[in-house]
């Protein structure tokens, strides 16, 4: 649940002291003893896959951690996660969307009786975007039982922001039109299920706690199962496990 304001903003700032102290102190190391840091972070880049992506060396990403972008992203998750206001059993909050004909309606609109909805939030990141087969795989498997519908929220590693080389060049979205039109590159990869986008007000990606990506699924209007925060524990795998249990 939503702590209270006062509580709020004291989180916050210790939550900007940890991340701050967080960058200074790696980048410090990243000096020192760069092998070590490099294969820490290659460590943790086995979980998202990025060390298994073909279209992504290690001269990619790595040198980018620890960036003032980097700063300001990982802050604004961090604070993001603050106010995550779901909880299993609890409802789903219904956040206006758009669809990619920029039609407006919401997450609940989805919901066909009482079948599961799996929820996919993310956007154009490697991490997203590597994973992005396994998704439909789960699509193919369990169609006749789910439903499924993908939500493209803010970009992750925008051009302009905190950047990976190599990445797909999009910056960061200034209107809906950028975020519609950025959605639509996921068409070419065949998402078969419906793709909608995130207000500009980024209204689910807050209420959901989605940012980079996460993963949900919500049966009459409660949440049945709430994947752990992205990229390093974003994992389609989980969602399968889910629907065969619900299903056996």
């Amino acid at each position: 649940m939503g702590l209270p304001q006062s509580g709020l903003w004291v989180k916050k700032l210790w939550v900007l002291l940890e991340v701050a102290v967080h960058v200074v102190v790696g980048k410090v190391l990243l000096i020192l003893f760069p092998d070590r840091v490099k294969r820490n972070i290659l460590a943790m880049g086995e979980k998202t896959g990025m060390t298994r992506n073909p279209h992504f060396s290690h001269d990619n990403w790595i040198p980018t951690f620890f960036s003032t972008q980097y700063f300001w992203f990982v802050l604004k998750v961090r604070w993001q996660r603050l106010e995550d206001t779901t909880e299993l059993g609890g409802l789903a909050p219904n956040c206006p969307v758009v669809r990619l004909s920029g039609q407006r309606c919401n997450i609940w609109d989805f919901m066909q009786g009482n079948r599961p909805l799996v929820l996919n939030f993310g956007s154009c990141t490697p991490s997203f975007m590597f994973k992005f087969d396994q998704f439909k795989r789960l699509i193919e498997d369990f169609r006749s039982i789910a439903d499924f519908l993908i939500i493209y929220i803010e970009e992750a590693h925008a051009s302009d922001g905190w950047a990976f080389k190599n990445n797909m060049d999009i910056r960061n979205h200034r209107n809906l039109q950028d975020r519609l039109q950025a959605a639509h590159l996921l068409l070419a990869r065949s998402p078969q299920c419906p793709v909608v986008v995130d207000t500009m007000q980024n209204q689910s990606s807050q209420l959901y706690a989605a940012l980079p990506e996460r993963l949900y699924v919500i049966q009459e209007g409660r949440i049945l199962f709430k994947g752990k925060s992205g990229p390093w524990n974003y994992n389609p795998e989980e969602v399968r496990a889910v629907l065969e249990k619900l299903y056996s």
